[in-house]
């Protein structure tokens, strides 16, 4: 099977996540299941049936995230350095309308745009991967051409 690049903060994250659902959602499952088995008849029992597929999806997400942590390759960003990479932190300047945009380049796993958290997956981390500050790179998103400048790069 093929690896999973991580950042060590994605994969703490995933760890985090996978202790809660152990440790505090999976026994809070079980007691409403046992609390809704109480109220008598399953088969019209909108509670049970509730808790049973909530149950289903936690019991899910447990094993997705085991799954990930099995492939999982930590990458200590704060040993590299130089041209873009994975676990870069990149900050570019659209160059059409000046707006400085700053990206960390992670797993597919922890990307969350919202967060600055770039997919290396994505167009844009593929056109950044390799640049070094002060070029330019294209990009096609969705919202159509792009062109950003590299004004940084950092490893944290």
């Amino acid at each position: 099977m093929e690896k999973i690049l991580m950042t060590k903060r994605g994969h703490a994250a995933l760890e985090k996540e996978l202790k809660h659902l152990k440790s505090v959602e999976r026994p809070a499952i079980i007691q409403a299941i046992a609390e809704a088995r109480e109220l008598g008849d399953l088969k019209e029992n909108a509670e049970y049936h509730s808790a049973r597929e909530k149950q289903g999806f936690i019991e899910g997400r447990i094993q997705e995230i085991e799954g990930v942590l099995g492939l999982a390759e930590v990458i200590d960003t704060s040993k590299l350095s130089g041209a873009v990479k994975f676990g870069a932190t990149v900050t570019v300047v659209d160059e059409d309308t000046d707006e400085e945009k700053t990206w960390q380049i992670v797993g597919e796993h922890e990307a969350n745009i919202e967060k600055g958290l770039l997919n290396v997956k994505s167009p844009i981390a593929r056109a950044l991967i390799g640049k070094e500050e002060g070029d330019s790179v294209e990009v096609r998103t969705p919202g159509g051409e792009r062109a950003y400048e590299i004004l940084t790069i950092t490893y944290v």
